[in-house]
């Protein structure tokens, strides 16, 4: 047998010697050491409830934990949305499965914000997780300028943290417009006040006899409370008297 001949069947002994000491510790060794072969495909228990995928999870030699929790309406409270090890990997008995379940958003009772100031309303709402979304303007008479005259939702209903709310500043009275006061139940010399304040005059004055009411008490006004107007006009007035005779002696010696 030549040289050549021996070197070849050197190098053929040698490649079987390393390919049987590489599948003994591939296939004996390595499992032996590692346990492989004592492990188990994990469950999936995504979209179950807690107490159903812990019990499916011992079944199966392992140990469940809730690990974390996620705020959500978009499942059950309890249901498990993501777990690890993820779901048909093959581990080792004993090994902590670690669970994530849903829990209901809190929902944050909305406070009122109508005649608040924007600046006011954004730090209550900031306070409760909430945020101003769209502010809005409009004339209105019955809040001062720069005020909350509309919110929505509505005060006392509820939202999730993080979304906003609408609301409509008011301007105040609209240019050249007149509102009307409340002067019922005041002395015409202060009624006339009101209305000089209000940029009105006093009409025609009615009397009505009231024995039990202060003389000049005004018991009605031509126009309503709070009434806009888009110019200027009079309002007529009843206004108490003791006796009418007086007055009707009053206007007949006025000259």
């Amino acid at each position: 047998m030549d040289l050549k001949n021996k070197l070849i069947q050197y190098i053929l002994a040698f490649g079987a010697i390393t390919f049987l000491i590489a599948g003994v510790f591939d296939y004996i060794l390595m499992p032996m050491y590692t346990r492989h072969n004592t492990g188990h495909f994990l469950v999936d228990v995504q979209g179950k409830q807690l107490e159903e995928a812990i019990a499916m999870i011992e079944a199966e030699d392992f140990r469940a934990v809730v690990n974390d929790t996620m705020y959500t309406n978009k499942y059950n409270e309890g249901t498990v949305i993501d777990q690890y090890p993820k779901p048909r990997l093959k581990v080792k008995s004993g090994r902590t499965v670690r669970l994530k379940i849903a829990h209901p958003e809190k929902l944050v009772s909305i406070p009122n914000l109508i005649g608040q100031s924007l600046r006011s309303a954004e730090i209550t709402l900031q306070q409760l997780g909430l945020r101003i979304d769209t502010v809005y303007s409009e004339f209105n008479p019955e809040y001062p300028n720069g005020t909350i005259a509309w919110q929505y939702p509505k005060a006392n209903d509820t939202m999730k943290k993080g979304l906003g709310i609408q609301i409509t500043l008011s301007k105040g009275l609209p240019p050249d417009f007149y509102q009307v006061p409340n002067v019922i139940g005041l002395s015409l010399n202060k009624a006339k006040e009101y209305l000089a304040k209000a940029r009105l005059k006093v009409g025609k004055i009615s009397y009505h006899e009231d024995q039990d009411l202060v003389p000049f008490t005004v018991l009605d006004q031509s126009i309503s409370e709070g009434t806009v107007l888009d110019r200027a006009m009079k309002i007529n007035l009843v206004v108490s008297v003791l006796d009418l005779q007086d007055i009707f002696n009053q206007l007949t010696n006025d000259p």
